[in-house]
């Protein structure tokens, strides 16, 4: 190869170099995603805040209704006990008319009486006088002394017996017929006093009702107000939900957007890094011919060649390190970009081209591209009877594919800053069974390997 041919190489190379996406373009993609994301955070925690009171309202608003029910129940016990009252007032009227009408006719007959107490007043005050004119007592003695035979004698004692009976009997009704009067009179006055009495309670009793019924349909229409207000305010906050929704669904657009730049920034990293690889490769192969011709044309039975990045030291047992370089993160909680998470390998970083080696035996189960490993590789393990995998990412190229066996120390690929990655370096992994998305299998690979 001419000295013409590989300055043209380094000149090309160059150029690949100066067209990558820069560190600081992906890191800005990568910060406007994180952005997004957080705005997306605030807006689900603003909407999980509303939708905690959207189902406060709903309680009020079931609430509201449990205290309507109860009070039209307790409006149609009032309205029984009202209907009974009033049925009651009806029935105590219609004996206050009766006991009325009875005392109307016990009135009459009052009167009967007294004309015929009067009459035997009259009677007794005619008597009296006429005693009085002819002497008192004394005359009945005449009358009987005067008799004429014992004939006369016998008729005359009769006739007196008989008016004495007379005005006894007068006496006795007078006194019979003036109790008899005054107990119908205190009775009938007593039977009226109890019904306007039982009715003036009742009525007392309706009035109540009728107060109570009232501010009960009050306080109804009062709950149907706070209702009608509470269907309002949840509403509002559904309306306010439904639009933070739409917020969230275009954030996730403009999320998944920022992701797609990112992933194509991160493919034509990887394409120009690959580009620049075999620039590099060709430029080391050119140099080790240049300099195989020049020490073949001098006989100096010398050789000399550009150097080679050696491949990691095999270390006995099951395991050994993957790839030769400082640990710059270890396996737990770190802090990234100002947050705190949870970092589920080792880190090693290292200048210049890197081999990176299988950490075990093995076979590969994937070699593939993604958005946040990069270039990266899967490789499974049976070690002791139990199942390992070990993940190697962010690779500048890999040399393996899927199938393929490989032995503890074979070189896979070179490391490298592709996928969601900040500067050159191999992100490792070790799971103790399969690998998943959540990283539940995920150990600290320094349980196994020195590195």
């Amino acid at each position: 190869m001419n000295k013409k041919y590989f300055i043209s190489l380094s000149i090309a190379a160059a150029l690949t170099i100066g067209s990558l996406p820069t560190l600081a373009t992906t890191a800005n993609a990568n910060s406007s995603v994180e952005d997004l994301k957080k705005q997306q955070d605030d807006i689900s925690s603003k909407k999980e805040e509303i939708n905690g009171k959207i189902d406060e309202k709903k309680s009020q608003i079931d609430q509201t209704i449990s205290k309507q029910k109860d009070i039209e129940t307790q409006i149609a016990e009032i309205s029984t006990k009202l209907k009974d009252t009033e049925t009651k007032i009806q029935e105590k009227t219609k004996e206050i008319d009766e006991t009325t009408t009875e005392i109307n006719k016990l009135k009459e007959d009052i009167e009967v009486l007294k004309q015929k107490i009067e009459e035997r007043n009259e009677l007794l005050k005619e008597r009296a006088r006429a005693i009085q004119e002819k002497g008192g007592s004394a005359n009945y003695l005449d009358v009987l002394l005067g008799a004429d035979s014992f004939g006369d004698f016998i008729n005359r004692v009769t006739a007196v017996n008989t008016i004495v009976s007379a005005d006894k009997k007068i006496m006795d009704e007078q006194k019979r017929d003036q109790a008899e009067l005054e107990k119908k009179q205190a009775e009938v006055e007593k039977k009226l006093a109890d019904l306007e009495s039982s009715k003036s309670n009742l009525e007392s009793l309706k009035q109540d009702l009728d107060s109570q019924k009232a501010k009960k349909a009050e306080l109804f229409k009062q709950l149907e107000a706070q209702q009608a207000s509470l269907k309002v305010e949840k509403a509002d906050l559904e309306h306010e939900s439904d639009d933070l929704s739409k917020m969230e669904h275009q954030l996730e657009g403009e999320i998944q957007a920022e992701q797609a730049r990112l992933e194509e920034l991160a493919r034509q990293r990887e394409i120009e890094r690959k580009r620049q690889a075999e620039a590099e490769a060709a430029k080391r192969a050119a140099a080790q011919q240049q300099a195989t011709s020049s020490s073949s044309s001098s006989n100096s039975g010398s050789s000399s060649s550009a150097p080679v990045a050696s491949v990691a030291p095999v270390s006995s047992g099951a395991w050994t390190a993957p790839a030769h370089g400082a640990i710059t993160t270890n396996f737990g909680w770190d802090t990234l970009n100002g947050k705190q998470r949870f970092h589920y390998g080792t880190d090693i970083a290292a200048r210049g081209s890197v081999p990176i080696s299988a950490a075990a035996d093995g076979y590969v189960i994937k070699s593939q591209y993604s958005s946040s490993y990069g270039n990266v590789v899967y490789i499974t393990h049976s070690i002791n009877g139990k199942t390992f995998t070990t993940v190697y990412a962010h690779m500048s190229s890999s040399l393996v594919s899927q199938g393929q066996a490989v032995n503890k120390g074979d070189q896979i690929g070179y490391m490298g800053n592709t996928g969601y990655s900040f500067g050159q370096h191999l992100h490792f992994e070790l799971h103790a069974g399969s690998w998943n998305a959540s990283h539940s299998n995920a150990v600290n690979p320094r349980q196994y390997i020195n590195f």
